[in-house]
């Protein structure tokens, strides 16, 4: 995309004319959008290390995280300030960004050459600074892994609160005298959880955020319901310096989390869904359904929270796994996007947040506008029965032995041959196709013949469809060969990037959600207990958040098994558990809009 011609008359008055520090914004407006009137070429391309208050890797110096930062000259030439879209990231060199991974690259002067994304090349023209900063310990940064200081130390400098310097160690400094304050947070994965929980912090300056499927509760990463996942240990993304002398760090983080399933200070401190109330940015989310990174969980409490706070607030949701939306429908994405950062950062009443906040794929490549998300729903219960799922309670009782060597994907399969490790409760055939969209719960009532019991429930879709592939590692995407580009570039920052299109398949069923609990932590999140063998407890708890439809002759079941070999660590201590549910005291609760 080529900058567009403007009048002789508006570019010598944009370009040539010199301004004073208050001066008229720096940007240009055209059918109500940022115009792409700045030279991508010959914009300030520099590195500012800054500093973040903390002293994490003990080297008795205050940690500095480096920020890459490429700005249009002509604002600055003018005595213009201009606004900042950043993205905070531990992954820039050692596994780059986007689907095809770009690192940051520098020229041999250690100036930055390549910014990963499509960022720096479409809103740079546009009047925009792009901000790239390496989480502390990675890539040029001291200190070690804290996300979210690393970010909020980068707006403080922005804002005048903060100091950062012209080198990793040195004394010269350097101040952003060309920032506006305004400040927009985006990124996927990582970087999209630190745009979350700098938003929770509540910083001053933070305008708004784009998280692509972020983490807002990292006690669900490592944990379920009192049920320990593992702990993967310390970042590694950590540079060499880094490695060393951040052990000490890791071992702190890794102690405070604990391995019992006990959610307590480590993780409230990382629960940024509980903070929600201190979110003065705008959100603007994706989230995959079946995303198998990052659960979809850490979307629906978040968004319901964002919700009753009033937050202003757009999504976009699909069906496919971790994907960027870039990556799903560009050009609109795109667009959506620039109108969004041009509301929040640029000021230009669009009216971009006033339109239908959900943009929502329900079946591939077919997307709907909707007001809420999750729509007005009813929650429906149903029951497991000898014959399967119904709509009032049963009795008896079914067992399972727990089987870590299987997981879910496992337990799903051939629903009609009975398998000791799973117990299948199917209803019958749907007679309308019937949307269930939110989050389900699962409620059991179970006997554990041992002192500890895991249990995992799976919510699925039995029939035929067309979906887009996100068996692990399929994304539910497919590169082509041609390449379309997406602002200005250079030899070494083409802003050029391989289309993507769905990759489809054909099932004959479909998880759509997924929980997991211990049975110790029935009575409390904070505090798990052995369990008296042969003693029935009862317990509930949630599924991930889902939005699936589920056709007409299809038929929804649940799947009750042990410890998910899917999710689990294999090196966790096997617990042989022989658990029998009580089908009269065990239900699924699900949201449905329509009827089942």
């Amino acid at each position: 995309m080529g900058l567009k011609t403007l009048t002789a008359t508006v570019v010598a008055t944009l370009l040539l004319t010199a301004a004073p520090a208050v001066a008229s914004p720096a940007f240009v407006l055209r059918d109500g959008v940022s115009e792409p009137v700045f030279s991508y070429e010959k914009a300030i391309r520099e590195t500012a290390w800054v500093e973040t208050g903390q002293d994490l890797d003990r080297d008795g110096q205050t940690d500095r995280v480096a920020a890459d930062i490429i700005r249009p000259a002509e604002p600055t030439a003018r005595g213009q300030r201009v606004p900042v879209i950043m993205d905070v990231s531990p992954y820039f060199e050692k596994v780059g960004r986007g689907n095809e991974r770009q690192p940051k690259t520098y020229l041999p002067d250690g100036t930055p050459s390549q910014f990963p994304l499509f960022y720096d090349n479409y809103f740079v023209p546009r009047g925009y600074a792009v901000v790239l900063v390496d989480v502390g310990g990675t890539n040029r940064s001291s200190g070690c892994f804290d996300d979210v200081a690393s970010g909020n130390g980068v707006v403080n400098w922005l804002n005048g609160r903060a100091r950062a310097f012209r080198t990793p160690f040195g004394p010269e400094r350097v101040r952003a005298e060309w920032a506006n304050g305004s400040v927009g947070a985006i990124g996927k994965s990582q970087d999209g959880a630190t745009a979350i929980g700098m938003a929770a912090s509540g910083i001053e300056g933070l305008k708004t955020i784009v998280p692509i499927a972020g983490v807002s509760s990292y006690y669900e990463v490592h944990n379920s319901h009192g049920a320990y996942f593992g702990w993967a240990g310390g970042p590694g993304f950590y540079n060499e310096r880094a490695e060393k002398l951040c052990r000490p760090f890791e071992e702190d983080n890794a102690r405070r989390a604990g391995t019992d399933g006990n959610f307590n200070d480590y993780w409230r401190g990382l629960d940024y869904v509980a903070k929600t109330g201190k979110v003065r940015a705008s959100v603007f989310a994706s989230m995959g359904f079946h995303d198998l990174n990052v659960n979809p969980i850490q979307f629906g409490p978040w968004w319901e929270a964002l919700n009753s706070h009033g937050v202003p607030r757009k999504a976009w949701l699909h069906q496919a796994a971790h994907v960027d939306p870039f990556d799903l429908d560009r050009s609109l994405f795109v667009k959506t996007l620039h109108r969004w950062f041009d509301r929040w950062l640029l000021g230009v009443r669009n009216g971009v947040e006033t339109e239908p906040a959900i943009r929502i794929e329900h079946t591939p490549d077919r997307w709907t506008d909707e007001r809420r998300w999750p729509p007005a729903t009813q929650q429906r219960v149903l029951w497991p029965t000898e014959n399967g799922l119904g709509s009032r309670p049963s009795s008896g009782t079914a067992s399972v032995t727990d089987d870590p060597a299987r997981g879910a994907s496992q337990w799903v399969e051939n629903p009609s041959v009975t398998s000791p490790d799973r117990l299948v409760f199917a209803g019958e055939p749907l007679r309308a196709d019937t949307r269930v969209a939110g989050t389900a719960t699962v409620t059991v009532t179970a006997r554990s013949d041992k002192p500890a019991a895991r249990i995992g429930a799976v919510l699925v879709d039995y029939g035929p469809a067309t979906v887009r592939n996100t068996k692990w590692p399929a994304l539910g995407t497919k590169d082509l060969t041609t390449r379309s580009c997406w602002g200005a570039g250079t030899a070494a920052d083409t802003g050029c990037f391989l289309d993507t299109v769905a990759d489809l398949t054909t099932v004959d069923k479909r998880i759509v959600a997924t929980g997991w609990a211990d049975l110790g932590h029935h009575r409390s999140l904070w505090r798990g207990e052995p369990l008296v063998p042969g003693k029935a407890y009862t317990m509930t708890f949630r599924l991930s958040s889902l939005d699936h439809v589920v056709p007409a002759g299809h038929r929804l079941a649940l799947v009750l098994g042990g410890t998910d070999g899917d999710m689990f660590d294999p090196e966790l201590p096997a617990l042989g558990s022989r658990v029998t549910f009580e089908l009269s005291g065990t239900s699924l609760s699900v949201p449905v809009v329509g009827r089942v």
